[in-house]
């Protein structure tokens, strides 16, 4: 709908209307499980029996609560490690792939391109089977070869970094491009006619002008490594991040205190969320 054209105001409400509808779709079955996650009751789901903290802080069988779960409280620190490294990796890529499709010109850069997103069309799955075949084909490799088992290349939390690695780095490399394209190269050359070397000029003009992207981009590489579940259920090893513990606990039966982890990861995912459009806007113009 255009703004500056008027429409009639059956259309308007019928807009309103839908708009309303598919958020109260989105968010109503966030709500339910955040619900869930303060009920006294054994099982996420109703009657509603009352309101409890014991699926947060309760310290015993059978409401132990997410803070005393050491198998919960464990994964999330695994995630926030594989989050943390994946996130340095993207987004040191993805600055790289930025300059290199927006400042250089050469043979088969656009094949290039499209190869640099094809993951993004790749299921998750697909893309955890195929790097787990290809890393156990080089291990077999080696060790036939020279008799070296490479244990990092089997499934752990290495090849759940790399593996996530993988796609996420195309979605950073598009955050930093898109600001990296509105850049104004005078700024640059007008450092390298002060005396700047290149490298002195990107350092000190370009990068804080990319500073709100690096860290808009840092955040959604964070958050999509910290839930992903496809690709890592592929890869993982004995060391479980809480998508896949929370998976195996799901099928052994749930319990509310599934809903207050989910509730932590709502209020956190959303806290991120807000920090970047604050950097966003607050340095949009600079």
């Amino acid at each position: 709908m255009i703004p500056s054209i008027p429409q009639p105001r059956a259309f308007r409400v019928t807009y309103a209307a839908y708009v309303a509808l598919f958020f109260v779709y989105l968010m109503a079955p966030l709500a339910v499980a955040a619900a869930f996650a303060f009920n006294d009751s054994m099982f996420p789901s109703l009657p509603w029996n009352g309101f409890t903290l014991d699926w947060f802080v309760g310290d015993a069988e059978p409401r132990l609560g997410v803070f005393h779960d050491g198998a919960l409280t464990e994964s999330i620190g695994i995630s926030a490690f594989v989050a943390f490294w994946v996130t340095v990796l993207a987004v040191g890529v993805g600055l790289s792939n930025a300059f290199l499709f927006e400042r250089q010109t050469f043979p088969f850069r656009n094949l290039l391109y499209m190869l640099m997103l094809a993951p993004l069309v790749v299921p998750g799955v697909i893309l955890g089977i195929s790097i787990l075949v290809f890393s156990n084909s080089i291990i077999n490799g080696i060790d036939n070869a020279v008799g070296v088992e490479i244990d990092a290349l089997r499934p752990g939390l290495a090849l759940v970094v790399l593996g996530q690695f993988a796609f996420i780095t195309t979605i950073t490399t598009l955050v930093i491009s898109a600001r990296l394209r509105k850049f104004d190269l005078s700024l640059e050359e007008a450092a390298l006619n002060l005396g700047a070397t290149r490298m002195v000029a990107v350092w000190t003009v370009t990068i804080p002008y990319l500073k709100p992207a690096l860290i808009g981009a840092g955040i959604v590489a964070f958050l999509m490594s910290f839930e992903n579940f496809n690709t890592t259920l592929m890869l993982v090893g004995s060391d479980a991040p809480l998508t896949i513990t929370m998976y195996d606990r799901l099928r052994e039966g749930s319990t509310p205190a599934l809903n207050a982890v989910s509730l932590m990861l709502m209020v956190v995912s959303g806290a991120l969320a807000l920090l970047s459009v604050f950097v966003q806007r607050n340095r949009g113009g600079r």
